[in-house]
């Protein structure tokens, strides 16, 4: 990198124990990214793995910043945008590698219309094949909607046609958070991530603002990268469904119309409910509970930021 000039991109991963995919991660983004004023910031979530280390000894031209707990996803990239310096920021899961530079078609495209404010590059697996990256606006029929596209995905006979909706530029409403290219102004506009959000919807809360400000969402498939996805969820399943869950109540709270707020916590009453009468499983009474205790004051405070 080539300090002499502008930082032009800033590159933001939030690790938490991400030791076995960190390094493939980085490796790649050094192997690929060929434009002189880039910077890449880690913000490491009191991992206890090593990462730390690896990336002191390994990568020492990352700016790590080292925080004494796990604030959760959107509260390291919070931190990690305070300390970038570019003017758009490339917000990565650890989990993902670059094939190639997506840098150059993103920076053209976002600088092609002021009004776009956040795109989304194409996700793929590991063997190549299309991972869904998008999602209707959340909501009783967004998440309906978006259920239906990834049942239709695992359809063989119907992958041909959901991929073809995935072979032009265009405007979503939300775009996975695992590669999430925006504005750096627009970023700092909003606020940044709410982080009433732990994990699960801070990405589609951020778009929503965005658009609420007037700003588009694009999804673009002219550049892609591999997502191992779920690499960090896995070793906590149980935990992260319970967070799943309140995260979806906060997200109802905060930009739904009541009466589907009502009809989410009725529908998760009963579904956990029946659950844990059949199997006796905590979590199940963990989410029961999370329905009397996800406060509407909390969405008070973070929309007043």
């Amino acid at each position: 990198m080539n300090q002499q000039e502008p930082i032009s991109i800033s590159i933001i991963l939030v690790n938490y124990n991400g030791a076995e995919v960190l390094p493939d991660c980085l490796s790649s983004i050094k192997k690929v990214i060929d434009i002189p004023n880039y910077e890449v910031i880690v913000v490491d979530n009191a991992s206890n793995d090593g990462s730390v280390e690896l990336i002191a000894e390994k990568f020492s031209e990352v700016r790590l910043i080292r925080e004494s707990k796990n604030r959760g996803f959107g509260a390291g990239n919070n931190i990690g945008a305070k300390f970038a310096t570019g003017e758009f920021l490339l917000l990565l899961n650890t989990d993902t590698i670059l094939t190639n530079n997506i840098l150059p078609h993103l920076i053209e495209l976002i600088q092609a219309d002021p009004q776009i404010g956040i795109i989304g590059p194409k996700l793929l697996n590991p063997d190549g094949s299309l991972q869904i990256s998008i999602s209707p606006a959340l909501g009783i029929q967004g998440e309906y909607q978006a259920r239906q596209m990834h049942q239709d995905y695992l359809n063989i006979s119907l992958q041909n046609l959901i991929e073809q909706k995935f072979q032009e530029i265009q405007e979503v409403d939300i775009v996975v958070g695992a590669a999430f290219f925006i504005r750096s102004s627009l970023f700092h506009q909003l606020g940044g991530f709410d982080e009433n959000f732990f994990m699960y919807f801070e990405e589609s809360d951020l778009c929503q603002r965005a658009q609420y400000q007037g700003y588009k969402i694009i999804y673009t498939p002219h550049v892609s990268l591999i997502h191992l996805k779920a690499y960090s969820i896995q070793k906590a399943a149980n935990t992260m469904a319970i967070e799943y869950r309140r995260s979806q109540i906060y997200y109802y709270q905060k930009h739904r119309p009541w009466w589907e707020q009502i009809l989410l916590r009725v529908y998760l009453f009963y579904k956990f409910f029946g659950e844990f009468v059949i199997t006796a499983n905590p979590n199940s009474l963990k989410i029961i509970i999370l329905l009397f205790t996800v406060k509407k004051s909390a969405v008070q405070v973070s929309v007043s930021n």
